[in-house]
């Protein structure tokens, strides 16, 4: 039997901590310590090694951004950490800056999205492996948001299947949200690609700089 991949929870709500823990634990994690605020969280990261950080990005004492300045902390110190945030409110500037060090293991959620286990669960097993999950409310306002620049160029339609790429859903993901074949989808992205001037790389490469121009990260 696999062993079981390891969590950390920080969150100072003991409610939504209670609540955290058994979703994780449904989500097949070994939950190897709760704690309440980003000091504890660095200690229980040293500790455990996590393959996941499950991180409330405003903890005491400060309530403002201790746990994006943790999680950056451990994304330096332990890069094999995969780190999943989650917020009251949009803040897009801490998803984006938490791509700009690394594309890989990343989430950024409202914490309303736990509501919806079924997705919740889904976005912690893809963060955990290696994957990203931004929450849709994120990608929709830096839609809003973008100036002038070559995203432009694309259709209705492939601005969807971007953000939705955004979000880091798979192309088996984004058929399933647009109801389309995997082959429209992947046709839908090759034009993307192309519209965007992208250098060639390998497909995986060209995907994440794609991300990555949409929300404006080093692209």
């Amino acid at each position: 039997m696999p062993e079981l991949k390891r969590a950390v929870i920080a969150e100072d709500s003991v409610l939504l901590r209670m609540g955290l823990v058994k979703v994780v634990e449904m989500a097949g994690f070994e939950v190897a310590a709760e704690v309440g605020d980003a000091r504890q969280l660095l200690a229980a990261v040293a500790e455990h090694h996590p393959d996941l950080a499950v991180v409330d990005v405003r903890m005491p004492p400060g309530f403002t951004d201790e746990g994006v300045r943790a999680a950056l902390s451990i994304r330096g110190t332990h890069p094999s950490t995969a780190l999943l945030l989650l917020s009251q409110y949009v803040e897009e500037r801490y998803a984006v800056e938490l791509l700009a060090t690394n594309t890989s293991g990343v989430g950024y959620l409202l914490k309303q999205r736990v509501a919806d286990v079924e997705e919740f669960i889904e976005a912690l097993r893809r963060v955990a492996n290696g994957g990203t999950a931004l929450d849709p409310q994120v990608v929709a306002q830096l839609l809003v948001r973008r100036p002038s620049d070559p995203l432009d160029r694309l259709t209705a339609r492939e601005r969807e299947v971007l953000a939705l790429m955004a979000e880091g859903r798979s192309n088996a993901g984004i058929a399933a949200q647009l109801v389309v074949s995997e082959s429209a989808v992947a046709k839908h992205i090759n034009s993307i690609l192309a519209k965007l001037d992208l250098p060639k790389a390998d497909a995986d490469h060209r995907r994440v700089l794609a991300v990555l121009h949409f929300l404006g990260v080093g692209a």
